[in-house]
């Protein structure tokens, strides 16, 4: 199976959620700055990355763990990875799609706009780390709900 994590950049909420999937991050407490910086692909994405399923690795069970950034258009990506699937006769139950981005908070959003769009990486990637430090905590009980719903 392919999980595939989204949000709005592809850079922070999603490859959190697939680096905490992975066991990249601790699952008893929020994760250190130093922590998240040291995920790959964490707040290093472009805006002309998005669209770009990437693969972060392998999970305990075989799964693909994938994050992407679908720039606010969720039912977008998910209408076409849906599409694709239904026209290449690939079944529903070798992918899965987990929306992240309601777990985003303001000083994510402040930061990572800061960051990546603005280049002031660093006010911006201080700001959007401790943002998702603060959000780590409802990112892993998504996580968490997904290996417990599709894991089994």
């Amino acid at each position: 199976m392919k999980i595939i994590y989204h949000c709005y950049g592809g850079t922070h909420s999603s490859v959190t959620a697939a680096a905490a999937h992975l066991g990249l991050l601790p699952d008893d407490r929020p994760p250190q700055t130093e922590e998240l910086l040291a995920v790959p692909f964490f707040d290093t994405k472009e805006k002309n990355d998005h669209g770009d399923i990437t693969i972060m690795g392998i999970d305990q069970y075989g799964n693909e763990i994938c994050f992407v950034g679908q720039r606010g258009k969720p039912h977008l990506l998910e209408n076409i990875v849906n599409s694709l699937a239904e026209h290449f006769a690939i079944p529903g139950d070798q992918f899965k799609l987990v929306n992240v981005m309601y777990k985003v908070n303001l000083s994510m959003k402040v930061g990572g706009t800061f960051s990546r769009r603005f280049r002031w990486i660093n006010s911006g990637r201080p700001l959007v780390a401790w943002g998702t430090a603060k959000a780590y905590g409802q990112i892993l009980k998504l996580v968490n709900f997904v290996k417990a719903r599709e894991l089994r």
